[in-house]
């Protein structure tokens, strides 16, 4: 699994994804928080783009994530008697005294996950920690076949200020590997900071899935009953489908 978010990358968080995300999946999982009475789990919590309104809601919340500067980040916005509710664990391993009745992986966390092997221990150490009924959704985009022939050559992908008079740029770049389907995705973010201007590249890899792949890795795990859908309004697969929505049940 890859070593998430170095600490420039997790310090501007919240300016690139609110802009970028929140618009896409948002409601989706704070609906799906809202309608689940007992314990919750956001795996991949970050800097809390979704923990946080969970909680201001009265959600009975609890986030992992495996990369120390983003959780960093999400301490300072955290009330002291709330801060026990994040730790640093991964999806592969990690330990609670309790069960949940909603585990969720929201913005590709399962991507990260490069191998099988730890895609079908990941599913299976999540149904453990499941109360029966209780609900696993995480999501991976559908890839773009033309995308991953020709890739991406610095294209930027946000720009703006971060503070008055001071401007951040990122780009990204992509190049796939089709054999052993993964993206190899470099981030270069350049900013103006005490009148210098600094550069920061991330380097990491997601792994890419296709529909039936994904079927035959749940039918595989502990995980008997699941759904598929192919956008976050809750419509079924079609041409038109961006993502796969993987919703499993512990039945």
């Amino acid at each position: 699994m890859n070593d998430l978010y170095p600490e420039t990358f997790a310090r501007f968080y919240d300016l690139i994804y609110h802009q970028q995300r929140d618009s896409v999946d948002h409601d989706f999982f704070l609906n799906e928080i809202r309608q689940t009475r007992g314990k919750i789990l956001e795996v991949g919590v970050g800097t809390g783009r979704l923990f946080t309104e969970a909680l201001k809601f009265g959600a009975d919340a609890y986030g992992i994530d495996i990369s120390r500067p983003m959780l960093d980040v999400l301490h300072t916005k955290l009330d002291k008697d709330q801060q026990h509710r994040i730790s640093q664990q991964n999806i592969l391993d990690f330990h609670f005294d309790d069960q949940f009745d909603l585990i969720i992986a929201p913005f590709r966390v399962f991507m990260h996950l490069l191998e099988k092997d730890e895609q079908l221990r990941a599913l299976n150490h999540v149904f453990r920690y499941l109360n029966p009924g209780g609900k696993f959704i995480f999501d991976v985009f559908i890839p773009d076949l033309k995308q991953l022939i020709t890739g991406i050559d610095h294209h930027t992908d946000f720009e703006a200020e971060y503070k008055p008079g001071n401007k951040i740029s990122r780009t990204v770049s992509t190049k796939s590997d089709l054999l052993n389907q993964r993206i190899h995705i470099t981030f270069h973010m350049e900013w103006e900071e005490n009148h210098e201007r600094k550069k920061e590249d991330w380097k990491f890899q997601l792994r890419f899935f296709f529909r039936y792949e994904l079927e035959h890795l749940v039918e595989r795990s502990d995980f008997s009953e699941y759904r598929i859908l192919g956008n976050y309004l809750g419509n079924e697969l079609d041409e038109k489908s961006k993502d796969f929505i993987v919703l499993c049940e512990k039945t």
